[in-house]
């Protein structure tokens, strides 16, 4: 078994491309992923899970159907399983999602903007 610490930042320096979700730990059916954004995404849900987001750096919104939530470096949140929910960074943004491995980015809605190759860094 190799158990190691992960470091945000070196692993941030390694994601050269934004909105490409990628792998940094697992703990049980769960993975903890990276994404750089710099954009509005999509109105979607996830039926089958709760989602966290993390805010390493930057600012993020999130849109829910009766409010919007405004995150900064340091803030989390997690949306409820079923919720719509659209995020949109202020300016780019560096995220950590919680989610079970088997997660869709794009949740019920699929799409083009649709990430299907997870990457482990």
């Amino acid at each position: 078994m190799n158990v190691s610490v992960v470091n945000f930042e070196e692993k941030f320096v390694k994601i050269s491309e934004l909105h490409s979700y990628k792998v940094i730990a697992q703990m049980n059916d769960y993975y903890f992923k990276l994404v750089r954004m710099n954009r509005e995404f999509i109105w979607h849900s996830h039926p089958e899970t709760d989602e966290v987001f993390v805010v390493i750096d930057g600012e993020l919104e999130i849109a829910l159907p009766d409010q919007v939530l405004h995150l900064k470096k340091g803030e989390m949140v997690s949306i409820p399983k079923g919720v719509e929910h659209k995020p949109k960074s202020i300016g780019e943004c560096k995220i950590l999602l919680i989610e079970p491995a088997a997660t869709v980015n794009t949740g019920t809605a699929g799409g083009s903007l649709t990430d299907n190759n997870l990457e482990w860094i």
